[in-house]
């Protein structure tokens, strides 16, 4: 229900990495749903400091009767999965709280690094994979994905009166945080996310680069980066205007393109 993309390339995962890999997932989303669940910031944190807590207690074998910190407690156990990945993830999320946007395109992508870039390195330890050359491409898919999210994100922010795009980038284009919130569609706005979409698209290639090195084993864990890529050419069609209706609609094409793509074994 809430994150289908994702959903679906766990199920393309080995079988014997499913349960944890849905743990991870459920805990992400867990997190992700906790800024629009609230409309006081300080219940936000407390739901934030739950799952903090709930962390350490899974890292002390004394997890909450709470089905994901369970099926988390299980994951870690099985896995050995490393705590700091997930400490990044909430930690970030809790700092995204204050509805702040980012300061600079710099500022978001280290939002991606911190955030999606950590579940993939999550992920390919479920997958047994310990290779710096996948952790690098695990990097720069995490932020390509970060930032194309951003993107994506930004019109259904709109409408509730919040902006997360790069201040600088916006700056730089003479654009306010209000052309946003309006739905501006015009050259200055598209500029803006042609920004983006550029950086993002640059992090694809700059993993695609590193290809020849990463492990075969290891290109499951990538799969995510196709709904990034389709997105980033699908805003490319339509002139870099987040707003066009077309990019809120589903690729119902999208689990054969996964499944294509796994067989391929590459991203």
């Amino acid at each position: 229900k809430h994150d289908y993309e994702n959903y679906l390339c766990v199920l393309l995962l080995p079988s014997a990495a499913h349960q944890a890999a849905f743990a991870v997932r459920a805990f992400n989303v867990e997190l992700a749903l906790v800024r629009d669940s609230v409309t006081d910031k300080n219940i936000g944190k407390m739901r934030m400091q739950f799952w903090k807590d709930t962390l350490a207690d899974i890292y002390q074998e004394r997890p909450p009767q709470q089905p994901v910190a369970q099926e988390l407690a299980k994951a870690v156990d099985s896995c050995g999965l490393t705590k700091r990945w997930f400490s990044r993830i909430l930690d970030n999320r809790i700092e995204n709280l204050d509805d702040q946007p980012h300061r600079n395109l710099t500022a978001l992508e280290d939002y991606s690094e911190q955030t999606v870039s950590s579940v993939l390195y999550l992920t390919l330890e479920i997958l047994g994979i310990k290779d710096v050359h996948a952790d690098h491409a695990a990097s720069h898919i995490g932020k390509a994905i970060g930032i194309c999210t951003a993107l994506r994100a930004a019109p259904y922010l709109a409408n509730r009166r919040r902006v997360f795009l790069p201040m600088d980038v916006m700056i730089q284009c003479g654009v306010s945080q209000e052309d946003i919130v309006r739905g501006r569609q015009d050259q200055k706005v598209k500029d803006v996310m042609y920004e983006i979409a550029s950086l993002s698209h640059s992090h694809l290639e700059k993993a695609r680069s590193l290809k020849k090195d990463v492990p075969k084993k290891s290109m499951s864990a990538f799969l995510p980066a196709l709904s990034c890529d389709f997105y980033l050419k699908r805003i490319q069609k339509v002139d870099f205007n987040i707003f066009d209706s077309s990019l809120q609609q589903r690729d119902t094409l999208l689990p054969f393109h996964l499944l294509l793509q796994k067989l391929k074994r590459t991203f």
